[in-house]
C-alpha cells in the first residue's frame, strides 16, 4: 500500500453517511510562522501543509472544513469556472513549497493562460523528476488537438554491451513503425522470461523472472517510447494488456514500476508545474472500479513498512497526489491501466490499458483506517475504443451466457467440447456456416495403434524440470517444452509431450494440448470475410488455443476439390519468419539458428470441410496473432503431428484469432500477383504488412 495502487469503494461512517470532505487545494503553501502572513494566530508545534483555495467560496452546502494540521492563508482568488476543461487565469503567485526533509524551494503556482501549450521534462525512470526544471522544449502527444508538439532529443545512454546479429536486428527494428516496434519489445520480453523461468525451474531457484528480464533489456536498451509523454503514446492501443509493470515500462507506457502515480514536470505556457500522466488502477487501494467511464482514484501514501510493524496516517499532498491535483487544474489526459484477475489463475493480475482520462474532482476522506485520505475523480474521454468495458462485458457473458446477443447456437459443438462454444452473428442475418460435423481429434487414414510408438517416460508422479533421466525431456532437447503454468517456452520444430503409456498423472506439465480447449470461444460473423473466431477470455502469449481436426487427406484429393481449399492446413513452402524465441546472447548462452523456430518438411494436409472444429474458423493474417506448432503425443510418426495453435503475444478478449496460412512460391510465380489462382486467395486482413495474396 505504498504508492498509488487501488481497491475499492467509499467509506461511511458509523451512523450511514458518507464521510466525505471536498479539497479544493492546488498546492501546498508554508505556514505564516516561516514568512509569509495570513489572518489569525499561527498554527502551534510544527506546521503541516497549508491550504489555499483560488477557485472562490465552497459550493453552497458543501463542508468546507479540513484536517486539524491544515490552516487557508488567503481569501478567495478567483470564482471557479461554470463549466468546461479550460484552466484558470488567476493572479500569478509565487509560492515555498514544503520538501518532505521541510526545506523550503520555490515554485510557480497557478499563473497560466487558457489554452497554453504544455511542454514537457523528466526522465522517464527517475521517481524525483517532477521537481526537476525543463531546460529545453520536448515533445508532448496532448489528447487535445490543436497544441504545439516539441521533439525530445534523447539523452546519451551509458554503453550497450556488444551482443550477436539477432540484437543488432531488433534494436534496429525497434525505429520502425510504432506499433510493430511496441509488440516486438513486448514479444522479446515474455520470450526472455519464459526462458529465464524454465533456467530457474530446473534450478529449483525463487527468483523474479520478469525484474531480472525487464534489467537485461534495460541494460542492453531495448525499449521504445523513453521519453515522458502527456496523452496516448505511440504503438500502444486501447485495450492492450500486461501481466507485469515492466512491460508497460519499456514501452513507455507507464514508468513506475511499483509506484501506481506516473508523474511529469510541463510547462504550461510561461510556468512549469509537476502533472500526472498516468495511473495504474491495481486493486491497492480503496478505487471503485464498477462503471467503466467513471474511475475513483484513491491518493497515494498514508501507509508505510510491512506486515506488522505497518503504519498508517494521513495521506499528504505531495507526489503523485500533488500532481493529480495539479492535473485537475490544468486539465491534462492522464492515461488510466485498470486491472482485472487472470480467469485461468485467480493469483494472477493483468493490467488493461484503458485509454485517456481527465480528472474532474478532487476531495478529502476517511478511509476504511479511519484516516484521510485524497479521493480523484476521473472520466474517461470520449470516442475512444472500449477497453475494459469489454472485459466488462466479456466477463458477464462467461458468468451467464444467456447476457450475450445475437446467439444463433449456444453450442456449436454439441457438447464435444470441454467449453461450449457460441455461434454468434452481430453483421447480418446469415444463420450459420456450411454443414460440417464438429470432432475434436484428426482421422487418419490407418488407425493409430498401427502407427510408430512414441518413447515413454519412467516418472511416477509428474516430470520434474531438470530431470536428466527423464525420457521426455530428452527428446525436447533436454528441457521440457511447457512452464508450469502451462505456457510454451520455445517455438520448436517438434514438440513430444508425454503420452499414454507414460506412467506420469494427467497433471503433468507435459501434458497440455492433449487435454483439450480451455477458453469461451465464440465463432462469430465477420465484415468481409466470412465466419472467424474469437475468445471471451484473455489470452496469454504462449498459451495452448486450440488444435485443427479434421480428416487427413493427399495432394490428390485437395487438388480435385476447389472448395476443399476453404477449409485446409498444409504447409506451404513460403512462410513469413516469426522469430518469436527468445535472443539466447541476452542470456549468455550460445547463438541458436534461426531454423530452430522452422517446423520439420510435413506431408500432412488436413481437410476441416466436412468434420472439423472451432480451428477452421480462424482466418487468414499476415500480421497474426497465432501460430501453429507440431506436436506429438499418441504416436510417434514424425511426419503426420497434430498441428496446434498457440497465442503469439497477448490477445485481449474479443480479439479475432489469426494465423498466417502462409504462400505458394510456385503458385504465386504462375499466376503472377496469384489472384485467380485455384489456390492463392486476395488477402483482406488489412494489416500494414499485407502481401496482398495468401495460400
Amino acid at each position: 500500500m505504498m504508492d498509488g495502487s487501488s481497491g475499492c469503494g467509499l467509506s461511511t461512517s458509523a451512523g450511514g453517511e458518507t464521510d466525505v470532505k471536498p479539497l479544493r487545494t492546488l498546492a501546498p503553501m508554508f505556514p505564516a510562522t516561516v514568512g509569509l502572513k495570513a489572518s489569525g494566530p499561527p498554527p502551534t508545534g510544527i506546521p503541516g501543509f497549508v491550504f489555499v483555495t483560488p477557485f472562490g467560496s465552497f459550493a453552497p452546502g458543501a463542508d468546507a472544513t479540513f484536517p486539524p494540521s491544515f490552516r487557508p492563508l488567503f481569501p478567495t482568488l478567483a470564482t471557479p469556472p461554470s463549466s468546461g476543461d479550460a484552466p484558470l487565469n488567476p493572479t500569478p503567485l509565487t509560492a515555498a513549497r514544503l520538501d518532505l526533509n521541510g526545506s523550503v524551494r520555490r515554485a510557480p503556482v497557478w499563473a497560466a493562460a487558457t489554452g497554453a501549450e504544455p511542454v514537457v521534462s523528466g526522465d522517464p525512470l527517475s521517481s524525483t523528476s517532477s521537481g526537476r526544471k525543463s531546460k529545453r522544449p520536448v515533445h508532448l502527444d496532448g489528447h487535445q488537438a490543436g497544441r504545439s508538439t516539441y521533439e525530445k532529443k534523447a539523452r546519451p545512454e551509458k554503453a550497450k554491451r556488444v551482443l550477436g546479429g539477432r540484437t543488432a536486428v531488433l534494436q534496429s527494428f525497434l525505429s520502425q513503425e510504432p506499433r510493430e516496434s511496441v509488440e516486438a519489445v513486448l514479444m522479446a520480453f515474455e520470450a526472455l522470461r519464459r526462458r529465464v523461468l524454465q533456467l530457474d525451474e530446473a534450478k529449483d531457484a525463487t527468483r523474479r523472472a520478469d525484474l531480472k528480464v525487464g534489467n537485461v533489456m534495460m541494460n542492453n536498451d531495448l525499449r521504445v517510447n523513453k521519453a515522458k509523454r502527456i496523452g496516448p503514446v505511440p504503438g500502444i492501443e486501447v485495450g492492450d494488456m500486461f501481466y507485469f509493470r515492466f512491460e508497460m515500462l519499456l514501452v513507455g507506457l507507464h514508468s513506475q514500476v511499483m509506484a501506481g502515480i506516473d508523474r511529469m514536470t510541463a510547462k504550461f505556457g510561461n510556468e512549469e508545474d509537476t502533472v500526472a500522466i498516468g495511473i495504474v488502477s491495481a486493486g491497492g487501494y480503496e478505487n471503485e472500479e464498477e462503471d467503466v467511464d467513471v474511475l475513483i482514484y484513491s491518493g497515494q501514501g498514508g501507509a508505510s513498512g510491512r506486515n506488522d510493524k505497518m503504519i498508517v496516517d494521513d495521506q499528504k499532498l505531495e507526489r503523485g497526489n500533488l500532481a493529480l491535483e495539479r492535473s485537475l487544474h490544468w486539465a491534462n489526459g492522464i492515461r488510466v491501466i485498470r486491472s482485472a484477475k487472470d480467469p485461468s489463475s485467480p493469483t494472477v493480475k493483468i493490467y488493461i490499458y484503458d485509454g485517456i482520462y481527465k480528472v474532474r474532482e478532487s476531495w478529502i476522506e476517511k478511509g476504511k483506517s479511519g484516516f484521510n485520505m485524497f479521493k480523484f475523480k476521473l472520466l474517461r474521454e470520449p470516442g475512444q475504443p472500449d477497453g475494459f468495458a469489454v472485459w466488462k462485458r466479456t466477463q458477464k457473458w462467461i458468468e451467464h451466457p444467456s447476457l450475450r446477443g445475437s446467439v444463433i447456437l449456444s453450442d456449436i459443438s454439441s457438447g464435444r467440447e470441454n467449453i461450449p462454444v457460441c455461434l454468434v452473428n452481430d453483421v447480418d442475418y446469415e444463420k450459420g456456416p456450411c454443414h460440417f460435423t464438429y470432432v475434436t481429434n484428426v482421422r487418419y487414414p490407418s488407425p493409430i495403434g498401427s502407427m510408430k510408438s512414441l518413447r515413454r517416460c519412467m516418472c511416477q508422479s509428474v516430470c520434474l524440470p531438470g530431470d536428466a533421466s527423464c525420457s521426455c525431456a530428452q527428446q525436447n532437447e533436454a528441457d521440457l517444452p511447457y512452464s508450469s503454468n502451462g505456457l510454451l517456452v520455445s517455438r520448436k520444430p517438434l514438440v513430444y509431450e508425454c503420452t499414454a503409456s507414460c506412467p506420469c498423472s494427467v497433471n503433468c506439465r507435459n501434458r497440455v494440448t492433449q487435454k483439450g480447449i480451455r477458453f469461451h470461444f465464440e465463432v462469430f460473423k465477420t465484415r468481409d470475410r466470412g465466419w472467424g473466431l474469437r475468445s471471451w477470455d484473455p489470452i496469454r502469449a504462449g498459451t495452448f488455443i486450440c488444435e485443427y481436426t479434421g480428416e487427413v487427406i493427399d495432394k490428390i484429393r485437395l487438388g480435385n476439390d476447389i472448395e476443399e481449399n476453404n477449409y485446409v492446413f498444409q504447409k506451404l513452402a513460403q512462410e513469413k519468419p516469426l522469430k518469436w524465441n527468445y535472443i539466447p546472447e541476452l542470456l549468455e548462452e550460445p547463438s541458436r539458428a534461426e531454423s530452430s523456430e522452422s517446423s520439420r518438411p510435413l506431408p500432412i494436409i488436413i481437410s476441416a470441410k466436412n468434420m472439423g472444429n472451432v480451428a477452421r474458423f480462424m482466418n487468414h493474417s499476415c500480421s497474426p496473432n497465432v501460430f501453429w506448432q507440431p506436436v506429438l503425443y499418441d504416436h510417434g510418426d514424425e511426419g503426420f503431428p497434430h498441428i496446434m495453435f498457440f497465442a503469439i503475444k497477448h490477445i485481449p478478449p474479443m480479439t479475432e484469432l489469426t494465423y498466417d496460412y502462409g504462400l505458394s512460391i510456385a503458385e504465386g510465380q504462375g499466376s503472377g500477383n496469384g489472384v485467380g489462382s485455384h489456390r492463392t486467395k486476395k488477402c483482406l486482413c488489412g494489416s500494414s504488412k499485407c502481401r496482398g495474396i495468401f495460400g
